[in-house]
């Protein structure tokens, strides 16, 4: 039986709550212990200090205690919320779940419980059960906008957009007042409702909706696109164009709204006379609109387009716009246009004209427009499409010749250096190029990360560290941590990747790793302030995006690079425990030693360290000095890099690399190199097919090939027998031929047995027709002795193909 407090205790128990509500967490457990004291067993108070030591930092103590708290009560929906959220805190939102599901049955009034549980659900994906605790939570509080909305996003987001719309009608029913036109949460309700008529194809009635409630909308902008996007998809023509000429009033240079007026329009691709009249007719009325002069360089041809890019062309160098090749570089794919346009340049440098067109800078000073055309000829040849390195150094360098403080100029000269492979000439112009302008955040970026491709780290971070916060507890690189700065942290550890550091490397991927972990982690509390605010369609827009969010490339480059350390280290253990590389040849064995034992005396020292200050009573850490005494336990990835299973821990960055990103084939292959070292061959076969299915054709699925026929013949008895019956039965004829092709490309004396070897793929029990053909093809083609014999046993094999029949 729980105990029941007195009046006096009771009231000493809402101060707990009170106290850990308000981070008063001293004062809590004292006035806990105060009520425990007497009630020893009372299930709610030992819950409340339980929770309150987790906050401060004592997880584990923290779980025992709310243990104890379910055997004194385990009728207490407290008891079961406190466990729940510790789970939370934690994040074991599974274990959660469940907690807050035994709490509502015990309490099914709480709103605070239902709550807590309907994050939770969202967090996880679970939306049919979101969609019955928004139902309940609706029932308990019917004139709150905020739950009539969650339930239609909770439909929406389950897939059900006709009972997402009816629920917005039904609250919009219950209204006895039209809200104010300028009720912003009102505004976003009636958009969102738009987008899901729209969603479902009813484009007439979304048409009709968005004039009605959307007449006064106050994203006036969203409003004119949908109405213009709308008229197009119903062929409402004139009322189209309409549309879309008053988009283009508002904004000139959007590419979107003048496709959308020439297709509404009706002229064809191919009409470029037709195309260019309208480009022509917004150049004249806005002349200094760009794109209208720009866009029609992508469909013109011939004459045509050397008439508008030299207008073009003429019109930019006069002015010195630096971005003139990053405007026209996408025509590159053309190979006419790419002759065109440096012909065009070199042209205004011959005339008169490239000498006298001078126009007003920035910084007050005067260019000729020579200085633009030779910087456009530098970035020319630059280009990958029509690289001439020498020739963009000759150009890059009149360019400074005659503006030498331009910044971007010096940038181009060190891009220059990297293409030619000089990382230490390139960092150097790079960081000359930052000197001309101190102030600017982007050529310090720019200086640090051509710092950290020439490997000098330190000095990159020093770079940084003109543009973070001088008062940040552990300098540049923990305030790079705290912005998450993802670009900085991936070549850090490239960057000790090749220095031999891999201890270092996978401190910096792992950061990365954490960061995305992090953004994951985020999105929980917009789940109620997105509803809180009313902006619901930027809150649906940002779950599809987190749904996907491990396919960015951001991910992807810093888990193949930490999943390629892991591989070294499996291959080659470090010899020092630390960041020493495998591949490090050092003529003093005893050095080594010296070495690893000193890391080890590190890490055992962190470690009594950590332990030490866990046993240590709990100590009130003053608010400004709480990032002062965090302390990182493996600044230099010690333990990282010793780790004694590497293939398990490259697994933590593979899985979502193969689940989210599967059409990558460099993520396909690097999913082979773990399995195959794992020795989980069906799932390396698994990578294989993919990866082969993505580019047969790569350097690496050839390689992969015969390195899995070797391991499977050499280790067959290894693998467990479903495994190698499916691996077995999944024995493609293709892909052994491919093998043999490799092996006679490797070893030409081989042709002979390979010929032999090729007869054998008739035997496999999946060989096709079509398979059989290739495999008789390839034989003919290396003019072999087994051509005959192939055609009798695929005869008898397919008796009616004419392929097989002995040629006369």
């Amino acid at each position: 039986m729980p105990q029941q407090l007195s009046a006096k205790e009771q009231s000493l128990f809402r101060t707990v709550v009170r106290n850990y509500e308000d981070k008063q967490y001293k004062k809590g457990i004292k006035a806990a212990d105060q009520i425990l004291r007497k009630n020893p067993k009372h299930g709610d108070t030992l819950a409340m200090k339980a929770l309150i030591m987790n906050s401060q930092g004592k997880t584990d103590e923290a779980f025992a205690l709310a243990k104890v708290a379910l055997q004194c009560d385990m009728k207490s929906h407290v008891c079961w919320h406190v466990y729940g959220l510790l789970y939370r805190a934690v994040k074991n939102f599974e274990e959660a779940i469940k907690a807050y599901k035994f709490a509502l049955r015990l309490e099914p009034e709480s709103a605070q419980i239902q709550r807590d549980l309907a994050l939770l659900q969202i967090q996880m994906r679970d939306y049919q059960g979101y969609i019955v605790s928004r139902r309940s939570m609706l029932q308990a509080r019917s004139g709150l906008r905020q739950s009539w909305t969650a339930l239609a996003v909770a439909h929406h987001l389950a897939g059900d957009l006709a009972e997402a719309e009816r629920v917005l009608t039904a609250y919009e029913e219950t209204l006895k007042n039209p809200p104010s036109r300028m009720d912003f949460e009102n505004s976003e309700a009636v958009m969102y409702k738009n987008s899901l008529i729209a969603e479902q194809g009813n484009i007439e009635q979304a048409l009709d909706h968005l004039k009605a409630a959307g007449k006064y909308n106050l994203d006036r902008l969203a409003v004119m696109e949908l109405r213009a996007t709308y008229l197009a998809k119903l062929e409402r023509k004139e009322e189209a164009i309409k549309s879309y000429r008053a988009l283009i009033d508002r904004n000139s240079e959007y590419k979107k709204y003048y496709d959308g007026l020439i297709e509404v329009m009706g002229i064809a691709p191919t009409d470029h006379k037709a195309r260019k009249e309208i480009y022509d007719e917004y150049a004249e009325k806005y002349p200094r609109c760009d794109a209208a002069r720009r866009l029609p360089l992508d469909f013109l041809e011939g004459e045509d387009f050397r008439e508008a890019a030299d207008k073009y062309i003429h019109r930019m160098l006069d002015k010195g716009v630096p971005s003139t090749f990053a405007n026209l570089k996408h025509l590159y794919s053309n190979p006419p246009k790419k002759e065109i346009l440096p012909a065009l340049v070199q042209q205004y440098i011959d005339s008169d004209r490239s000498a006298v067109n001078k126009e007003p800078k920035r910084n007050g000073d005067t260019s000729k427009g020579a200085s633009a055309a030779y910087y456009f000829l530098a970035q020319h040849y630059n280009y990958y499409l029509s690289r001439d390195l020498d020739k963009a150094m000759e150009y890059i360098d009149k360019a400074i010749e005659l503006e030498p403080e331009s910044v971007d100029f010096h940038m181009t000269k060190a891009r220059i250096c990297k293409h030619y492979g000089n990382t230490q000439k390139a960092s150097e112009i790079m960081e000359q190029a930052r000197m001309l302008d101190v102030r600017d955040r982007h050529i310090n970026t720019k200086a640090a990360k051509y710092q950290l491709r020439n490997n000098e780290s330190e000095a990159a971070l020093k770079t940084m560290g003109m543009f973070t916060r001088a008062e940040t507890p552990g300098g540049p690189l923990a305030d790079l941590h705290d912005m998450q700065c993802v670009w900085f942290l991936t070549e850090d550890g490239q960057s000790y990747v090749r220095q031999g550091k891999l201890g270092l490397a996978l401190k910096r991927f792992t950061a990365v790793y954490n960061v995305f972990d992090v953004w994951q982690e985020d999105q929980f509390d917009f789940h109620s302030f997105s509803l809180r605010k009313g902006q619901i369609r930027a809150y649906v827009e940002m779950m599809r995006w987190e749904d996907h969010l491990r396919e960015h490339p951001f991910y992807s480059r810093a888990a193949l690079s930490a999943i390629d350390v892991y591989i070294k280290i499996h291959d080659k253990p470090l010899t020092n425990g630390t960041n020493g590389s495998a591949d490090a040849n050092s003529e003093d064995a005893a050095e080594r030693k010296k070495a690893a034992k000193k890391a080890r005396k590190e890490a055992q020292k962190v470690e009594r360290e950590a332990a030490a200050k866990k046993a240590e009573p709990n100590k009130a850490i003053p608010v400004g000095d709480a990032d002062a005494k965090k302390k990182d336990d493996d600044p230099d990835g010690a333990k990282l890099a010793a780790t004694a299973e590497p293939m398990t821990d490259a697994m933590k960055f593979l899985t979502p690399l193969l689940q989210f990103s599967p059409k990558s084939i460099d993520a396909q292959i690097a999913g082979f190199e773990v399995y195959i070292r794992r020795k989980k061959y069906f799932l390396a076969l698994k990578c294989l097919l993919a990866a082969a299915a993505l580019d047969k054709d790569h350097s690496k699925v050839h390689e992969q090939i015969v390195r899995f026929k070797l391991a499977i013949d050499k280790d067959f008895e290894g693998v467990p027998a479903k495994s190698a019956e499916v691996i077995k039965n999944k024995d493609c004829a293709r892909r052994t031929v491919s093998a043999l092709k490799v092996r006679k490309l490797l070893a030409p004396d081989s042709a002979g047995q390979s010929g032999k070897d090729i007869v054998t793929v008739l035997k496999l029990p999946t060989i096709n027709l079509e398979e059989a053909t290739e495999a008789l093809e390839l034989l003919s083609s290396w003019k072999s002795s087994e051509v005959e014999g192939f055609r009798k046993e695929a005869a008898a094999i397919w008796p009616k193909a004419s392929v097989f029949e002995a040629s006369a």
